[in-house]
């Protein structure tokens, strides 16, 4: 998938006891991301967190409990994220979601000359340097 470098960052707060139906929401989730075509998606599982209600979400080694706070970060043009909100908002029941601008840098194959271009989008005044050092 290309990314541009103009994007939007979608962060998606949640428990891991959510559900979808029968599934897990945050499995759901990533897998309507997936088929709607978006870039990508990361699902980060936390220790410990609380949300509106104060209730302390925790981690713990030897509870029989799974009520984990779960982020769901997906990153994608503006168009696609503000297609995939109504899907994702049919899909929530509780939970938080933010959106902010993002600036996308690409590793890995990519045309030479790429990177400069990019750190130049960043650091106008710094001079070029080879490709091949990140």
């Amino acid at each position: 998938m290309d990314v541009p470098h103009e994007a939007l960052l979608l962060r998606i707060y949640i428990s891991s006891s959510d559900q979808h139906g029968m599934t897990s929401l945050f499995i759901a989730i990533v897998h309507t991301a997936r088929d709607h075509g978006l870039a990508g998606a990361t699902v980060l599982r936390s220790p410990l967190g609380f949300g509106h209600t104060k209730r302390l979400h925790e981690d713990r080694l030897l509870s029989f409990s799974d009520d984990h706070p779960v982020i769901i970060e997906i990153v994608d043009a503006t168009d696609k994220i503000e297609a995939f909100l109504p899907v994702l908002d049919s899909m929530m029941q509780s939970g938080l979601v933010t959106i902010e601008r993002a600036r996308v840098l690409h590793y890995g194959n990519h045309k030479p000359g790429w990177l400069n271009r990019v750190r130049q989008q960043f650091f106008p005044s710094a001079p070029p340097k080879p490709d091949s050092t990140l």
